[in-house]
């Protein structure tokens, strides 16, 4: 084991802020968490492709953290090149380069001198350095329908080898390791299960003016259901819209719904659609990306939240509505069971009756609002952004070959997330 140096790692993070989505929201909670031990000696470089994505991730960042823009790569700047003045012969020009193979470093990735490298998103390269790898989820495995033939391509070749060249794999969920073991056929002790926390918490928590600002903004409607989510197929709106339109004709209820994310084009001419063949535009608005900072007080004003999606590693919008204290309903899939525990209601989201029985219970039972907040408070006592930072530290320490400490130790072979009551018998001894 080393003992007498610096650990120095380097985290990837090619993500814009308008566009990046919960892997975007892992990236930049991780990187705010690990800035802000003060109890190791390491240090983080971390990698941006722009100084656009510099300055988004600038304020979060902690006195042991430092930005290197990646500089334009050979393969890039033929692919450039290739653009502007060979467009004819580029198919001839990927099916040589087989795109869907992961990249060799051209050695910038070993030029900054750091003991490991971590990939905190799909995408891999070949390194002589250990690496850490976020597969985050196999949603081509459960839903290719969703994702065209090329994208499914990548993601099985992409996903495959990263897996089984990096040093650590690490997962949100139970759920998800069982899923990456079993598809990849990994040894399950190369998969580490390290749950995130609620990103906004990296944000000020909104002050009454903030939140009136927020509900003039944004014309927020008084009361309403929110869905945070980028309009993704299995995001599964259509159900959602379809189960309000099922309250409003047969029990006479109007649930008032806002949604938030940036627009997946492809799918947006459907979702919108449906709005107008369902005439539930009056009722249903979507917002689009909402900066993070008026994101939380969008949460506050809100009734409850619905997460009707169809497939998830685990949830985020979960995480920030407990942290605003906004009781949650959601789908029964995955690994969503494991991470609300019993501080959500949940439905079956293939079934347009299921989603609208669990919203017209949330949206007219006091009590049961009442109930899943005090659940939620206290289930969002187990997710904490401080140890998801350590438990990553201490796969960093591992790969690295240095030294782990007892809590090292015990970060690493405990499952925070079907085990929560552990944490707190173990800081009462």
């Amino acid at each position: 084991m080393v003992l007498d140096k610096q650990l120095k790692i380097a985290i990837d993070a090619p993500i814009t802020f308008a566009k990046a989505g919960g892997v975007g929201q892992a990236i930049l909670g991780l990187i705010h968490a690990l800035g802000q031990l003060d109890d190791g000696d390491e240090s983080y470089t971390i990698i941006v492709e722009s100084g656009e994505t510099k300055d988004w991730l600038r304020p979060f960042a902690g006195p042991n953290q430092e930005f290197v823009i990646k500089p334009h790569s050979a393969t890039r700047r033929l692919r450039t090149l290739a653009k502007r003045g060979f467009g004819p012969v580029l198919p001839v020009v990927r099916r040589l380069r087989h795109p869907t193979t992961p990249p060799i470093s051209d050695g910038f990735y070993e030029s900054l001198a750091c003991h490991v490298l971590h990939f905190p998103h799909q995408k891999f390269v070949h390194t002589q350095m250990p690496t850490i790898y976020n597969p985050h989820d196999l949603l081509h495995v459960h839903y290719p329908q969703f994702l065209s033939k090329n994208d499914i391509a990548w993601r099985e070749t992409v996903y495959a080898d990263a897996c089984r060249s990096a040093q650590t794999v690490v997962v949100a969920s139970q759920w998800v390791k069982d899923d990456c073991v079993q598809h990849f056929r990994l040894d399950p002790r190369q998969v580490q299960v390290i749950p995130w926390g609620a990103p906004t918490q990296a944000y000020p928590k909104p002050t009454d003016a903030a939140m009136r600002s927020a509900a003039m903004q944004y014309h927020l409607p008084q009361p309403f259901a929110l869905y945070p989510a980028m309009t993704w197929p299995h995001k599964n709106h259509l159900k959602l819209l379809e189960a309000l339109a099922c309250l409003r004709n047969r029990r006479g209820l109007t649930v008032r719904l806002v949604c938030t994310g940036t627009v997946y084009e492809p799918f947006w001419p459907k979702i919108k659609s449906r709005l107008r063949k369902l005439n539930l535009s009056p009722q249903v608005t979507f917002l689009g990306f909402v900066p993070e900072e008026d994101l939380r007080a969008v949460y506050h004003l809100a009734q409850f939240l619905v997460v009707p999606t169809l497939f998830e590693s685990d949830s985020f919008p979960i995480y920030e509505a407990w942290l605003e204290d906004v009781p949650v309903a959601c789908s029964d899939v995955t690994s969503l069971p494991d991470q609300v525990g019993d501080a959500a209601l949940l439905f079956n989201p293939d079934e347009v009756s299921s989603i609208a029985d669990a919203v017209h219970k949330i949206a007219t039972q006091e009590q049961l609002r009442g109930e899943l907040r005090e659940r939620g408070r206290k289930r969002l006592k187990g997710f904490d952004w401080q140890r998801t930072a350590k438990a990553y530290r201490a796969v960093y320490r591992r790969a690295a070959g240095y030294t782990l400490t007892e809590e090292d130790h015990w970060l690493l072979n405990w499952d925070w997330m079907r085990q929560p009551s552990e944490h707190a018998e173990a800081q009462n001894r």
